[in-house]
């Protein structure tokens, strides 16, 4: 397993090397860079620019320098955890970073959670009652789920919460903590509202997991070794735990580190719709305004994540499924 490991953490830094490449590629594609956008942006409030101010601003972002360099000197400062400084938040990356990417991943964790626990248990109950009314029920609520887009889900549940209970559930604080330093009352305040966007952002990912669940698990429970076992007596609750269970979940522990993607691209709407201080919105800004070291950053960040997760995956799998040999 050690052997496996360190093969597959130097197959993470080539991965993580080549997507740095494209990153930075496809952030220089469209036409124009941070300095044509903010001198836009200065024409349209009436502002003129002189020409020592540009060179300056473009000698501040190594605009001056060969695309080469210019790549070199933003993927070494990244590795040293210098992010580079952000023009259109006048900020350092790294600020925004932290201040962003933990509420991201708190709302990532809370909807891996919240699949987890809908979908297994309805799942199971789908494939073992197959053809019953609850699992026909199940399924129409699976598909609904599966076809309601995150964001159009969000707004229902604002319109609901405020036209029924009269109350906002915009942002991951009450207005009365929003602006007061983190507290314990700060703290119990951010769980009590955490279940709204973490619903929310799993719901598409409970309905996928359900059926494919219940596909898996309908054709292990098929198996002759279920078949004996159940002829000799083992107790159902026993008898689906046990083996089939064990085997049918694995496709989800495999992908559990693609399912990170999935879900902070479905935040990134659903945060503008609820008005959280998550990473979608400002990713969203900083590469409308081609603002290099903040939307580079957080898309290797968010790839570094992706690969470590799909590490985790993996040995996670070696461990559940002792049939499976890495060696």
């Amino acid at each position: 397993m050690l052997h496996y490991v360190i093969k597959r953490m130097g197959t993470m830094v080539l991965t993580l090397a080549f997507i740095s490449v494209i990153v930075f590629v496809v952030i220089q594609l469209p036409p124009g860079d941070i300095v044509t956008s903010t001198l836009e942006r200065m024409e349209a409030s009436g502002m003129q620019a002189s020409d020592e101010y540009v060179q300056n601003l473009r000698a501040r972002y190594n605009l001056d320098k060969p695309l080469f360099l210019q790549y070199l000197n933003w993927i070494f400062n990244f590795v040293q955890g210098d992010l580079g400084y952000s023009y259109i938040y006048s900020k350092p990356v790294n600020e925004l970073v932290w201040e962003r990417l933990g509420y991201t991943l708190l709302i990532t964790i809370s909807a891996v959670i919240f699949t987890w626990v809908v979908a297994v248990p309805f799942g199971i109950y789908s494939a073992v009652r197959q053809y019953s009314i609850g699992d026909y029920f199940i399924t129409v609520v699976a598909l609904v789920g599966l076809a309601t887009p995150n964001f159009l889900l969000a707004l229902l549940v604002m319109f609901f919460a405020w036209e029924w209970f009269g109350i906002s559930i915009g942002g991951l604080y009450s207005m009365e903590f929003r602006d007061q330093p983190f507290s314990i009352p700060k703290l119990f305040d951010l769980l009590s509202r955490l279940w709204i966007p973490g619903s929310v952002v799993g719901m598409g990912g409970t309905a996928v997991t359900m059926r494919i669940l219940r596909a898996n698990l309908l054709d292990e429970l098929n198996k002759p070794y279920v078949v004996t076992a159940r002829a000799k007596g083992v107790k159902p609750i026993k008898l689906i735990f046990k083996y089939p269970l064990r085997i049918a979940i694995n496709p989800f522990i495999s992908t559990l580190g693609l399912l990170l993607p999935t879900l902070i691209s479905g935040e990134a709407i659903v945060s503008m719709v609820l008005n959280l201080p998550t990473t979608g919105r400002m990713l969203l800004q900083a590469l409308l305004a081609q603002d290099m070291y903040l939307a580079g950053s957080f898309l290797m960040l968010l790839a570094i994540l992706t690969v470590v997760g799909m590490l985790i995956s993996d040995l996670v799998l070696a461990w559940s499924d002792p049939r499976i040999r890495y060696e």
